[in-house]
């Protein structure tokens, strides 16, 4: 038996952060490329963009600097605020796995594996 759990933010009743969003910030950290992070996450580019439109748009604040170059100059790289809204999600997030792991054994005895 499996407890599994999803966590996303909402902004007005919108979501605006969870477990896929946050790996494309992550993979636009690590590739320096939003078109390199929607490939290994296996998504369009034009859906990344229109991700990151939104998320900007509802929290209010730019996530990604995008520079434009073409094959050899262009870019991206998480702002500020992008990095703290990681940072925050994830220590929410681990916090309440944490939380779920504690109280699934309670119920269940400690046999538990959650995903």
């Amino acid at each position: 038996m499996e407890i599994r759990s999803k966590i996303w933010l909402e902004v007005d009743g919108e979501p605006v952060l969870g477990g896929g969003r946050c790996s494309l910030l992550h993979g636009i950290e690590k590739f320096g490329s939003i078109n390199k992070a929607s490939k290994q996450l296996h998504i369009s580019y034009r859906k990344a963009l229109s991700y990151i439109q939104t998320m900007e748009q509802r929290f209010g604040v730019k996530l990604v600097d995008r520079r434009t170059g073409g094959r050899h100059g262009g870019g991206a790289t998480l702002t500020r605020d992008a990095q703290e809204y990681l940072k925050k999600y994830e220590k929410l997030e681990h916090g309440i796995n944490k939380m779920l792991d504690r109280r699934y054994a309670k119920v269940f005895g400690n046999n538990k594996k959650r995903r």
